[in-house]
């Protein structure tokens, strides 16, 4: 194994022959253009009988063009390497500071595959070379030299390919980039001390450790105040972004109002008085809310009214979805209602029959049927505090908590003087000097006879609804009519108030089938003609 002589001497002598006048041609032409001689076969096996330890004698079949090849490298990495007789020995690999040339040997797997067992000592330093660790170098298992330093290598060390390199006793893997491992545990790597893994990333770089415990230690710390500050920021200013169960439940903020309202812009405002500021707003899931304001301190129980309200959940009550209290501003968040209120249903130009009518005062009957259960809550009945939806779903808006002067008694009185306002569309409180006991004794005046000049025209009575029309005005005088003797109660009402709107549904089908059978009879006629 000490010289080709022995190994190699035979193939160096036939491939010199072929070789010799062309050493200045690459290595790439040469493996184009030579072919193996015709006795290399013979060759081959004569070497195999004389050192059957030889690399290509175990392999089954013999591949001589892979063979040739490789002895076709051979010659020219010999002399690459600057070897001083390559016919007598190639004891080393030198392709230290040949960028160019190092690569080009490095891709020919064949080579190594066979890789002469002179070698002793491989050097590949200072090529830049940028690739994963060169596995095919490591089949050269004799070498006792390898140094891979100062390249750009990176990836992890093919550890267990080290393994048989038992001769090894000079390793160089400095200034690499390889990833992390922990070769010290790692028996065959004892051997080497710290020198052959300088900056190759192997080791751990006390430095780069340092720099991370700083980093953990400085970083992780302002990591948790960040997190800590953007949680708190969620949960007291923008609970909205948090999931749906960490949600604080109907209370808004300041901020949450703010968005929803784009800053509180004008074309959110809907309407503004002393103390109060209407503006219709978008939430973050999307829903249409109506946020009234109250500046100041003009509000002082609304939150534990909200409380209430909150809690009240029936079609005819308008939805009250939450509040904000805040030191410089108090708000009730409800839901948004597309329509417009009954007092401006009612100034309309529009016709609205009596059935239409008599809907919506059964739909604020059952909302007060519903309110019955809470004795602490008071209603405003007026027009303009009853929403309606677009299919005339009336909603009572405004409420009271713990209001002294909602007793049953006052609110059979409202709804009396809502029933009546219905019937003849005047205003109280703007077309009668004493207001609503002016406006319920002029009707006093012309009830029963006399109905006709104070009925709204825009219902448009046939003399059946005119009679239902005739006993409403009826039932609104009685409920305000506040003497024990005289007042109806709202279980009356609503019994009252259904027979009427049950009654006025079966009319309005009896017409519709008249009508219908009329213009049947019209069409026979006509084809008749």
């Amino acid at each position: 194994m000490a010289s080709l002589s022995t190994t190699f001497s035979l193939l160096f002598v036939t491939v010199s022959a072929l070789v010799s006048a062309a050493l200045s041609a690459s290595v790439i032409e040469d493996l184009k253009s030579l072919k193996p001689p015709h006795d290399f076969n013979t060759t081959i096996l004569k070497n195999c009988q004389h050192n059957p330890s030889l690399r290509y004698c175990s392999s089954s079949p013999m591949d001589l063009d892979e063979i040739f090849k490789s002895t076709i490298v051979a010659s020219h990495l010999c002399n690459e390497s600057k070897n001083p007789n390559c016919v007598e020995s190639f004891p080393k690999i030198d392709l230290q500071n040949d960028p160019k040339m190092a690569p080009l040997y490095l891709s020919f797997n064949f080579f190594w595959k066979y890789c002469p067992l002179s070698i002793l000592a491989i050097d590949l330093s200072n090529n830049s070379l940028r690739s994963n660790f060169p596995v095919d170098v490591l089949q050269c298992t004799q070498i006792q030299a390898l140094d891979m330093s100062h390249n750009n290598l990176f990836g992890d060390v093919p550890i267990e390919s080290f393994s048989p390199l038992t001769n090894l006793t000079l390793l160089n893997l400095s200034y690499n980039h390889f990833s992390e491992s922990k070769i010290s545990d790692i028996p065959f790597f004892k051997r080497f001390n710290s020198s052959s893994f300088l900056h190759s990333g192997l080791l751990p770089d006390g430095k780069k450790f340092r720099i991370k415990a700083v980093i953990l230690l400085v970083g992780f710390p302002i990591f948790v105040i960040m997190m800590v500050c953007c949680l708190g920021w969620l949960c007291f200013c923008r609970p909205d972004f948090l999931p749906r169960m960490l949600r604080p439940k109907h209370r808004f903020t300041t901020a949450m109002l703010k968005a929803a309202t784009n800053g509180f812009s004008k074309k959110n405002l809907m309407g503004k008085s002393e103390s109060v500021e209407i503006y219709q707003g978008i939430l973050r899931d999307g829903a249409d809310v109506r946020i009234e304001i109250y500046r100041g301190e003009r509000h002082p129980t609304l939150i534990e009214e909200c409380k209430i309200l909150v809690q009240l959940c029936h079609k005819n009550l308008v939805n009250v979805l939450g509040w904000c209290n805040n030191r410089r501003l108090k708000a009730i968040v409800t839901e948004w209602m597309e329509g417009e209120s009954l007092e401006m249903w009612l100034m309309g130009s529009n016709i609205t029959p009596w059935s239409h009518r008599l809907r919506i005062l059964m739909g604020v009957v059952e909302g007060m049927c519903y309110l019955e259960e809470w004795p602490e809550v008071g209603y405003d009945l007026r027009t303009s505090s009853i929403l309606l939806s677009n299919n005339l779903e009336p909603r009572i808006s405004r409420f009271k908590i713990r209001d002294l002067s909602s007793s049953r008694s006052r609110k059979m009185y409202k709804f009396g003087v809502l029933l009546l306002e219905m019937l003849v569309n005047w205003r109280p409180e703007e077309e009668f000097e004493k207001g609503e006991a002016g406006f319920i004794e002029y009707i006093r005046m012309h009830y029963p006879g006399n109905l006709q000049k104070v009925i709204d025209q825009k219902m448009e009575l046939t003399q059946n609804t005119f009679d239902q029309a005739k006993q409403a005005i009826g039932l609104g005088l009685m409920c305000t009519d506040e003497s024990s003797n005289q007042q109806v109660s709202l279980g009356q009402v609503f019994d009252i108030m259904s027979r009427a709107y049950q009654s006025c549904r079966v009319l309005a089908s009896h017409n519709h089938e008249r009508l219908h059978s009329e213009r049947g009879t019209q069409d026979k006629v006509r084809v008749e003609k």
